[in-house]
């Protein structure tokens, strides 16, 4: 007897196959038990009745406590009742280990006690269904840059160093120097550019930052190419055919995921390149015109700023030339304007906010070294980034995508603590 996935049945119809799965719920009627299982590759619903199996495995059936373990044996039917669309006709039960007491029952439970048995929590149908949306976002991340020329570098996460400034760094001690948690690979990704021409990684990020929105994690993951002779508008073009990839990849791999969340998939089947691009100075004088009074031009947007523009449209929107000043020292300044700089953050739809931030870097040697002083930042931590500007510096452009914040928006999750395994929050190093 073969034993299988749960992901699997589809190709055993007719068949009686093995199962290891874990009791997610169960109901009886009568003289029929239906037990609602998982195996992590998805769930389905097992049919035991009492006359196929008889009294004895009829009443283990019935006395199965939650998320007990077992092996169970039986025949796979179709059921088009389902959205999973089949069912296991149950034979046999062989209890592995009986849970005691599981704390996260099917009823109701506050945010706080959920996070608290985050290591189970995981087990349930909506959080199995961002996970699998996270993994399909990844699998169609590798896709994309792999299919368009981009080799995968591995940043360090300890550096010396920090592209924009050390006052939201963790600070530790490597040996008898200070080091400090990457909170982006993007100034070693430039080197690995211009050694492949175009790069991307994908690792975790830290972000010391003392904020409780629901935007925002301490630890997160970043998808993070690089492209060495890729000017601004073009790395614009690159940001907009990833998203709408990884959307439509999503849209096409997670529909059963989808529907368990109750997404709006109507929303989503729009994403497709290009996205509208609206400037800073617009962008300033459209939230004038909404009522806005609390911003005014040279001001980063908050959560409200950057929602109010996204609900303006049904896509993503890029908002470009952000003024010098609010941005990090290595971007490329506008060619006709000394004021703003050739960046863009892309605004996700529904009020997930920005979910990439990218630009031109500097390529010129003098200039990069005098931002480096405006920004009051030791050239000598940055001695290695200058010199890329001597040996055959070239126009080059990357960006940032935000994973976490990513699986948020297309999965409909709440807050971004739920689109990462093991959250890492103001309050929160537990699990």
């Amino acid at each position: 007897m073969k034993k299988i996935m749960i992901k699997d049945m589809a190709n055993h119809v007719g068949e009686t196959i093995k199962l290891g799965a874990w009791l997610a719920n169960k109901r009886s009627s009568g003289k029929i038990a239906f037990l609602q299982l998982r195996d992590g590759s998805g769930f389905v619903q097992g049919v035991v009745v009492k006359e196929v199996v008889g009294e004895e495995i009829f009443q283990t059936a019935k006395g199965l406590t939650q998320e007990t373990s077992m092996y169970i044996t039986g025949e796979v039917t179709t059921d088009e009742r389902s959205s999973f669309g089949y069912e296991l006709q149950v034979k046999e039960i062989e209890v592995i280990h009986a849970a005691v007491d599981y704390p996260i029952t099917p009823k109701e439970h506050g945010t706080e006690f959920l996070m608290d048995n985050r290591h189970l929590w995981l087990r349930s149908r909506k959080q199995h269904a961002i996970m699998k949306i996270r993994n399909e976002i990844i699998r169609a991340t590798y896709e994309f840059f792999n299919e368009n020329g981009f080799v995968k570098m591995d940043p360090p996460i300890l550096t010396g160093s920090s592209p924009e400034g050390t006052s939201e760094l963790f600070h530790t001690k490597y040996f008898d120097e200070d080091a400090y948690l990457s909170q982006s690979g993007q100034l070693y990704m430039e080197a690995a550019a211009m050694a492949l021409g175009k790069v991307f990684s994908f690792g975790p990020t830290f972000r010391a930052e003392k904020s409780k929105t629901r935007r925002h994690l301490i630890e997160f993951w970043m998808i993070e190419p690089e492209m060495a002779f890729v000017e601004f508008d073009e790395n614009l073009e690159v940001q907009e055919q990833y998203v709408a990839y990884i959307v439509q990849s999503v849209l096409k791999n997670c529909q059963l995921e989808l529907e368990r969340l109750g997404r709006d998939t109507s929303k989503l089947e729009k994403i497709q390149a290009p996205f509208p691009r609206i400037t800073y100075d617009d962008a300033i004088k459209f939230l004038h015109e909404k009522g806005f009074d609390d911003i005014e031009w040279g001001d980063d947007f908050g959560s409200p700023h950057e929602t109010a523009i996204a609900e303006s449209y049904d896509m993503p929107v890029f908002i470009t030339h952000y003024p010098i000043g609010i941005k990090p020292f290595y971007m490329q300044p506008h060619p006709d304007r000394d004021d703003v700089v050739l960046c863009a953050d892309l605004i996700a739809p529904e009020g997930y906010g920005e979910i990439i931030g990218g630009s031109e870097r500097i390529h010129d040697y003098d200039l990069l070294k005098q931002r480096l002083a405006e920004h009051k930042l030791d050239e000598s931590a940055y001695a290695w980034y200058l010199e890329l500007r001597k040996q055959g510096s070239v126009p080059h452009s990357g960006f940032g995508l935000g994973l976490e914040r990513t699986v948020a928006w297309l999965s409909g999750a709440e807050h971004v603590r739920e689109s990462i395994p093991f959250p890492r929050l103001l309050n929160r190093l537990y699990p």
